[in-house]
């Protein structure tokens, strides 16, 4: 019934439900206490609603949020908390004293102060963003970008503001309570005054040398270090917030490459949510700001997704630009017709090169180039793990399916119709292994049943976890788990240190001072594996988990992992890599053999329909890998999907990005040639567009002709 109600609710936890429950009866309990009047119960209540509501806001809480659409937002919260007041006030006969009047008057002056402070509030954070932001790129030396307001100020501002009514609402219930109005109004006095003081503190930021440059200035900074930087290769994307780990993925790749690389970015979300790196960042949300920036040294342009500000970059033709996407699989995304548009689409292996032709898309084949997979390189092999599995952990296998996709193909995901199938037969196996549930970040983001069936998931997981722990043939290395959680801890603290030293007051400081310290990046490289070690020592070898968010990563997962079942995705081309044994489920059901010849990746796995009941075999080859019947099929098709071993991926990558440089630096050669042939009047019919004389404002992603 809890769990119903937290999905109705949209919560996302009972301690949230309980919150949300506490603060929507909070209210009508406030208005029976002021009717009845009882001052002790009116201020039990209102301590309630006020710790409920803060709690909702500081976990971000859908419901809560939604609120304000309803016109029950943080500000009418508070202002039906203080007319209350008023009516238990008036309730006790205290209408005719003077700290009703008091009242009255510190709640009209208070309110009077939120104009004024939400207007600075909004005017410093609109002056202070830039038309660009930055990291890895020295900006300090070429424009004075003044420090942020300090985090107090401009932090959750609306709400600290709000909350500063406290003080009058204790000392007017205090004075109504001891009938003695000194208190009241020294609380009003404190109030009012805490309100002006905060506003007056706003003032300067708005002011002079308290804000960045303007946005011309800005962007000509940003030019002048292009042409000293000069950029060759480019990693261009756009995304929601979720998509993130797509441009995540090629963030050390882009630091390996032979060339001078760029990262171009066109959200400010992505920004918050990449990952470190050291290769130079620049975010350009709007459109026109990115078409006039100098980007005539960059020869190769690559694409990690198909989005419609691509337009924004491809028109460029001084460029060479290639769709490297975010995965390798069978999905129909894989051979999406809008990847004509590229120059060139690099696939793994041999299989992306054949899915195109027989897509027909309008992909030609001379524009198909195998470079592999350099992303692979930490997935550990069968033989390097020991058998799949870690030395002296019991067999884990990984369950990691796909999200359900924009539409409603039984295909998308196994988690809708043998998703539970799938985990209570391996949280039943016998011998025992352990289960690891690792669902795509888009999980239930459009399927309310895709939603529910991944926490009624969790929930079998989590139970069957309490009850191996409560098994006494389960035992547990107390000793070995408490240092492992105290490295853990010692790590955790380090690795939010190396954060906070680069956690700036906002986005144009984190622009000024974001040179990342190399030394400090390579720093939390180590930590972090050291990390992974650690997380996986803490806890025992038989515990089930249920694994969200970034870290562990999908790759730490394979390599603990002895064998996989998950969706067609690319998940599956890349577990491939590691030559262990895989299971991908037919949801569809169209059977084993047309399933095979519809989906290159799944030809060396097991075949699972929706009651999972082939897992039997894939538990045996994890028990006894030399009678795995399917291993061989595996090792032809890695070569496959992903190329050969040798010359390694990143060699092939950076010999493609070297040829198709060149390609670019030809076709310019020759493009100048035939201008000064025509003579001063000629214009080549694709030049790039003159630079405007003014910037203007952000654009939307809508295509540029």
């Amino acid at each position: 019934m809890i769990s119903t109600a937290i999905r109705v609710a949209r919560v996302g936890s009972a301690a949230e439900l309980a919150a949300a429950v506490l603060m929507m009866l909070g209210f009508p309990c406030l208005m029976l206490a002021a009717l009845v009047p009882s001052v002790p119960a009116f201020a039990a209540v209102a301590a309630v609603t006020y710790l409920a509501d803060h709690y909702l806001h500081r976990r971000g809480s859908y419901l809560v949020n939604r609120l304000s659409k309803v016109r029950a937002g943080l500000s009418i919260r508070f202002l039906i908390r203080q007319l209350l007041l008023i009516l238990l006030l008036a309730r006790m006969s205290l209408a005719d004293n003077l700290i009703y009047y008091g009242a009255i008057a510190c709640f009209i002056a208070f309110y009077g102060l939120q104009a004024p402070h939400g207007a600075l509030t909004t005017l410093i954070r609109s002056r202070r963003r830039m038309p660009v932001a930055t990291r890895n790129v020295d900006l300090a030396s070429r424009i004075r970008i003044p420090d942020a307001p300090r985090r107090v100020l401009t932090h959750r501002a609306a709400e600290k503001m709000l909350h500063l009514d406290l003080v009058a609402i204790g000392g007017i219930l205090l004075a109504a309570a001891l009938d003695s109005p000194l208190v009241g109004f020294v609380s009003i006095g404190i109030t009012v005054a805490l309100g002006l003081a905060y506003v007056l503190a706003l003032v300067p930021h708005v002011r002079g040398r308290r804000i960045p440059p303007k946005a011309d200035q800005v962007l000509v900074a940003v030019d002048d270090w292009l042409r000293e930087y000069r950029p060759e290769t480019v990693l261009y994307f756009s995304g929601s917030k979720d998509s993130a780990y797509q441009v995540n993925m090629w963030l050390e790749t882009m630091e390996q490459l032979d060339t001078r690389p760029l990262v171009i970015l066109r959200e400010r979300v992505i920004l918050a949510n990449l990952a470190p790196t050291t290769v130079p960042v620049v975010c350009v949300p709007g459109g026109v700001h990115l078409m006039n920036l100098d980007l005539s040294t960059l020869r190769v342009a690559l694409y990690a997704a198909n989005v419609g500000k691509n337009i924004h970059l491809l028109r460029v033709p001084t460029m060479k630009h290639v769709f490297v996407g975010h995965g390798d699989s069978d999905k129909i995304a894989s051979v999406n017709p809008f990847s004509k548009v590229y120059d060139e689409v690099w696939t793994a292996g041999r299989a992306g090169r054949d899915r195109y032709a027989i897509a027909d898309v309008g992909v030609r084949d001379d524009d198909i180039v195998e470079v592999g997979r350099p992303q692979l390189a930490p997935i550990e092999t069968w033989q390097a793990t020991a058998g799949g599995t870690v030395e002296g952990r019991r067999p884990t296998v990984l369950y990691a399916p796909t999200w359900e996709g924009w539409d409603d193909n039984p295909g998308n995901t196994s988690l809708l119709l043998a998703g539970e199938n799938i985990v209570k037969r391996l949280i039943a196996a016998d011998p025992a292994v352990r289960v690891l549930y690792k669902p795509h970040p888009f999980t239930g983001t459009r399927s309310a049943q895709a939603k529910a069936a991944h926490e009624r998931i969790t929930a079998l997981i989590e139970q069957a976890a309490a009850e191996r722990a409560a098994d006494p043939r389960f035992t547990v290395d107390t000793a070995a788990q408490d240092r492992a959680r105290a490295e853990l801890a010692r790590i955790d603290a380090r690795l939010a240190a190396l954060a906070g030293g680069n956690d700036k007051g906002d986005e144009a400081e984190a622009s000024r001072d974001g040179v990342i310290d190399v030394a400090l990046h390579e720093e939390t490289a180590r930590l972090r594996a050291e990390w992974n070690t650690a997380y996986w020592n803490s806890f025992p070898d038989w515990e089930h988990r249920v694994i969200t968010g970034a870290q562990p990563r999908l790759y730490d997962c394979f390599n603990v992992s002895a064998a996989m079942v998950s969706d067609i995705s690319s998940v599956v081309s890349d577990f491939i890599a590691s030559g262990k044994p895989y299971a991908v489920t037919d949801s569809a059901g169209l059977g084993a053999e047309e399933f095979k010849r519809q989906n290159t990746a799944v030809r060396a796995a097991v075949i699972l329909s929706n009651d999972a009941a082939g897992l039997a075999e894939l538990l045996e080859a994890v028990r006894d890998p030399q009678a795995d019947p399917l291993a061989g099929e595996r090792g032809e098709l890695k070569r496959y999907l992903l190329g050969p071993d040798e010359p390694a991926s990143l060699d092939q990558f950076n010999a493609a990005v070297a040829q198709l440089a060149r390609k670019a630096e030809t076709r310019n050669l020759g493009q100048g040639s035939r201008t000064a042939v025509g003579g001063p009047d000629v214009e080549p019919a694709d030049a790039l567009p003159a630079r405007t004389a003014s910037v203007t404002g952000e654009a939307d992603g809508t295509a540029v002709n």
